[in-house]
This record gives structure tokens, sequence and C-alpha cells, in this order.
């Protein structure tokens, strides 16, 4: 007899692979034969996961059409199926894929719209966390000041991009016409989730280093020597206010 973990392989085999031989001796024959019986499901599993996609990246599937769309998740899906039982967090990966994927090639900014698309989806679903007191910060001195890690708010990703994804995100909504100039330059956004909304902004240059060398994990001395190297004048204490008033700094 077969043990679980055949079983699951043989399974996984059969509905990413259309390999067959080791489940269907286990696949009750009932009317449907197991290939078929296996054909129904395999069917249902891509055509959900095939929607999930679509709902995180529907620019994305704007920019290259739903045929292929549909083509480029299929071979995403059987390359990396999902990990976990949470629809919501399925697809993760697929900006990357993008970017490798030799189809795509001549489309050099489809994966950073996806990024794009991508932080906001998970922007949705990120937890709540209580903002940073001031007072905790006044009540260091300067030299842990200068070691502190700060957290920024668990909704916020920053995307960098050498293409104005933004303004192709922008040109591909319900009604908008598609246009975009592509020497519009990068773009450096911040994405975050504000009340029941889901924003995102183009940030300075020396701003996003410094917030990236945050989200990144380094010390507040860490994130202000990448933003002095982009701008010597950045004040660091005006970042700070902003990041406060903001609402970005978590406990």
């Amino acid at each position: 007899m077969a043990s679980l973990r055949e079983l699951q392989a043989g399974f996984r085999a059969a509905l990413l692979e259309g390999d067959e031989r080791t489940i269907a001796p286990h696949v009750a024959d009932d009317g449907l034969t197991a290939s078929d019986r296996l054909a129904v499901y395999r069917h249902h599993v891509f055509t959900s996961l095939t929607a999930t996609l679509e709902v995180a990246y529907p620019v994305v599937c704007r920019l290259v059409d739903r045929r292929f769309f549909g083509w480029a998740a299929d071979r995403y899906i059987r390359a990396h199926p999902p990990a976990g039982p949470c629809l919501f967090e399925y697809g993760a990966g697929f900006p990357d894929f993008l970017a490798a994927f030799e189809a795509c090639a001549h489309l050099p900014w489809l994966a950073d719209v996806a990024r794009l698309e991508w932080a906001m989806s998970a922007a949705v679903h990120a937890p709540d966390a209580a903002p940073l007191d001031r007072e905790v910060l006044r009540a260091l001195d300067p030299g842990e000041l200068a070691a502190l890690t700060l957290r920024l708010e668990p909704s916020v990703t920053l995307v960098a991009s050498r293409w104005p994804v933004d303004a192709i995100w922008r040109a591909n909504q319900p009604g908008a016409d598609g246009i975009v100039d592509l020497g519009l330059g990068v773009a450096q956004l911040e994405i975050r989730r504000v009340g029941d909304d889901v924003v995102f902004r183009a940030l300075p240059l020396a701003t996003f280093a410094f917030r990236a060398a945050l989200v990144g994990g380094g010390t507040l001395e860490d994130a202000l020597g990448k933003a002095l190297d982009v701008a010597p004048s950045f004040d660091l204490a005006g970042e700070i206010r902003a990041l406060l008033d903001e609402r970005l700094l978590v406990a």
C-alpha cells in the first residue's frame, strides 16, 4: 500500500506534470475513469489559481491580454504551486517569474509593474501595528539613536524601477487610454495602506534610499549614510518628523 507521502507526490505529478501513472490506480472508477476525474480536478485547480493571479495582477493581465496571461499563469503554476492554503498569499514570485520568462523579454518593464501590483495586494492584507510613540525617540541619547533599528508600518513596500511603472499602472486603469511615455524615467515608489485604501506615491531619491535602508534592517546611522550618499543636504530631523507624522514608524 502506498504511503501518504507517495500518494501526495503522485497526485502532484498528475496535476502539474500530467503524469498519472502513480496515482491513477488509487482513484475510484465510478462512471468516470481515473484520468477523467483527475482532469476535472486539474481544470479546477488551474482555473482557480489563474483567477487568483488575475485578481492580484489586473494591469499585467491587461498589458499582455488575457490569453497570454493565462498561458504565462499556467507555466508559473506548474513551476510554483501554492505552498500554503491562503489564496491571497499566492503569486508573490510571479514578478520574478515574468522577469525570467523569455516570452516577456520584449517587455522589460512588465516585471516591475507586477512588483507594484503585488505590493498593493500585499498592503491590503498586511497586519495592523501600533505607531511608535515619539517619546521613545526623545528619551534616547545620540549614540543609542544612531544604533537604533526602526521598523516601518507592515503594509509599506518600496519599489524601485528604471521604468515609469506608476504611469504605466495609471494609464491602464479602466477608462484610461493606455498611453505612456516610457522616457519619463525611473520610479521610486512607496506603497502602503491608509485606512481602507491602498495608495502609492513617488519619493525623492534620498528619502527613498533612507527608507529602503530601514526596510532592509539597517540602523538609523546606516540609513542616514545611504541618504547622504544621494543628497548631502538630507534633513534627518525632518525625515524623522515626517515618518512620525505619517504614522509610518511602529513600535
